[in-house]
């Protein structure tokens, strides 16, 4: 008979369940020790955990931030926008994509360009968002990059270009493999000027930007756990049928190997680029 009652699901209390009183993005965990750690406490390290020395990704701000002395500053090229030219959709339009990270990010691309100082040496500094579509690198992110280099080698300023990026953006195809050799054309012209350029690497930097313009630094510098490479761990691992060594692609098996110069704490970041910077525009 139980079958033919009619149960009543109890409406919920008015206020239950109780909101908890810690407020949210209080507390973050360490993505590597899994330490709960203290907000506030990982703004004051930079956003890398006092426990295991986890760098923590950070956005594009933050980074020039970090980096640049404070007061006159100048953007570059922010004028510059994106376009569908291959209206180009799979899920989504990826004219629709872009509006969406546009506004979310709050800014027109993956990359941003400024003009100012590094420890008192005027720089032109480049800093990739991995926040607008993984950082990809689009027809816009080769456009900027090239006029960086151009401008840095007119006004003989040495280019700062921080990485972090997944590769190349499928949704511009062709368009966006040929800006590898477009900014490593323009790198090339610079380095003709004897014009210093120092890349920054973090994680992640991986695909096309590690085959191009990562790589082709004067000094090419790395943040601690940064992973770095072309191809995923997994696909290479498919490939060669080989079992890959512990820490592969990872900043510090690639000093290791010859494949970076410096690997920098990021508290230090600043510092070291200074220090280099003074010692590169002396011997220029």
């Amino acid at each position: 008979m139980a079958w033919f009652r009619k149960t009543r699901t109890p409406k919920p209390l008015r206020g239950w369940p109780p909101r908890s009183p810690v407020p949210e993005g209080l507390w973050v965990r360490c993505d590597d020790c899994r330490e709960v750690l203290f907000a506030r406490e990982l703004e004051r390290t930079l956003r890398v955990c006092p426990k295991c020395g986890h760098h923590f990704r950070i956005d594009a701000p933050e980074r020039i931030r970090l980096l640049l002395d404070e007061g006159g500053v100048r953007e570059l090229f922010a004028a510059v926008r994106p376009t569908d030219p291959l209206r180009f959709r799979d899920t989504r339009a990826y004219a629709d994509r872009l509006h969406a990270y546009q506004q979310a990010v709050g800014s027109p691309d993956a990359v941003r360009v400024l003009e100012g100082t590094l420890g008192g040496v005027p720089v032109v500094l480049a800093v990739m968002d991995y926040r607008f579509m993984g950082g990809s690198m689009g027809s816009v992110v080769g456009e900027k990059l090239t006029r960086a280099a151009e401008h840095a080698g007119e006004k003989h300023r040495p280019l700062v270009v921080v990485s972090a990026s997944g590769g190349a953006r499928m949704q511009e195809g062709i368009l966006s493999l040929m800006q590898m050799a477009k900014i490593a054309s323009a790198l090339a012209r610079l380095r003709e000027r004897r014009v210093p350029y120092i890349s920054v690497l973090t994680d992640p930097t991986t695909g096309g930007v590690t085959a191009s313009f990562a790589m082709l630094g004067d000094l090419n510098i790395a943040e601690p756990g940064a992973l770095i490479g072309f191809a995923g761990p997994r696909v290479i691992e498919q490939t060669i049928r080989q079992s890959l060594p512990e820490g592969f692609q990872r900043s510090e098996f690639l000093l290791e190997h010859g494949f970076l110069d410096l690997v920098v704490p990021r508290a230090e970041l600043k510092a070291t680029l200074a220090r280099c910077l003074h010692l590169l525009t002396a011997a220029a």
